[in-house]
């Protein structure tokens, strides 16, 4: 099946229909959300109850035990004090369900969920406080710590081994750079891409393993106002991502992300590393690593967005939304180099530690 056809195409009226009939609820509004491959729904109900509904795509919803674990990863976050997303029951007693349903191209089975609804609007939409990456950083590695812990017996489903977004399969983007052909950002992955094989690959045996969200960013960290003037961190959500991989990978995906919004993209790194070293301090070889994996990271964005937009134009406006942002702060670390911006990350890091008394 082709990818272009894998995305479900549901109108409001019928996630409305599909909330009805398995979770007996009645939605009063259902408004559909940006998605990148799935389709999400805001449900609020009669009652005035307020759900996520989640469709997935067509092939990912051929393998239910991934999305199994996701729901108990989140559930296990949730029980651990971390403001996660859990699972709504449907009335046969199930946190999910396969639907046989026609989105254009013939009948497929899709998974759906619907998921309990957290407040707070994503943190790229409120100014970012040296305070609040400080506590991205921060929750970003209590996060991890927490699923170091958890035991699942499908827990190896989760080392997906050609998982595209994994920073481990960075050069899986080989087969997708004839969509840069023409652009002079093609030489740029291609740096980026020679950097990573002979300088950050050799290195892996140093990096410490767990499980991480993968996809930390700045749409999928929500806040609300704190008692001062500031925000603080009031939900993780979208867990789709989630897979194998290092503690140094997480850190790297959150500072890639996290610096999309701000005016000093540079600026970023040190609140969030002195956030996640206040947790898991890096050892040597990860932090020696940490600037080509945030290059890395920005690398995928580029190259895979490009790539989503020839198999669903119609989407380019969402799909391009971290590509575009990225690619001059791409384009600006390399310029700066290696040196000057671990200068600027990991003296930041201590100057904040120093002037909170950390």
């Amino acid at each position: 099946m082709s990818e272009q056809h894998s995305k479900p195409n549901v109108s409001p009226s019928q996630a409305a229909d599909l909330v009805k009939k398995h979770y007996n609820l009645t939605p009063s509004q259902t408004k559909d959300l940006p998605s990148y491959e799935d389709q999400n729904f805001h449900v609020v109900t009669l009652d005035g109850g307020q759900y996520l509904l989640k469709i997935m795509n067509s092939e990912d919803s051929k393998d239910p035990t991934l999305f199994e674990l996701q729901t108990y990863a989140m559930t296990f976050l949730e029980e651990n004090g971390l403001p996660t997303q859990t699972a709504v029951k449907t009335t046969t007693g199930q946190g999910m369900f396969l639907e046989d349903l026609d989105c254009g191209y013939g009948r497929r089975k899709y998974l759906v969920r619907l998921l309990t609804y957290l407040p707070g609007i994503p943190i790229a939409k409120v100014p970012f406080s040296p305070q609040l990456l400080y506590e991205v950083g921060q929750t970003a590695a209590r996060m991890d710590t927490i699923l170091k812990e958890m035991k699942h017996p499908q827990l190896s489903v989760l080392r997906r081994k050609d998982f595209i977004w994994d920073l481990s399969n960075l050069v899986l983007l080989e087969k997708y750079m004839h969509v840069l052909d023409g652009d002079p950002l093609q030489e740029v992955v291609k740096t980026v891409l020679h950097q990573y094989k002979t300088f950050v690959a050799p290195k892996y045996a140093g990096f410490r393993k767990c499980l991480i969200h993968g996809d930390f960013n700045d749409l999928n960290v929500l806040v609300e106002a704190n008692d001062g003037d500031g925000h603080r961190i009031s939900g993780i959500i979208d867990f789709v991502d989630m897979h194998m991989s290092y503690y140094v990978h997480e850190l790297a995906i959150t500072l890639t992300y996290m610096m999309l919004e701000h005016a000093k993209p540079v600026d970023v790194g040190g609140p969030i590393l002195a956030g996640w070293e206040s947790v898991i301090p890096l050892n040597e070889e990860e932090k020696v690593c940490l600037f080509w994996l945030v290059l890395a990271r920005l690398s995928q964005s580029l190259v895979l967005a490009r790539y989503s937009v020839t198999l669903h134009p119609e989407n380019e406006e969402y799909l391009t939304i971290s590509c575009r942002k990225g690619v001059p702060i791409l384009c600006r670390f390399l310029e700066m180099g290696k040196e000057q911006v671990e200068k600027v990350w990991f003296q930041s890091a201590a100057q904040f530690d120093s002037k909170n008394g950390k």
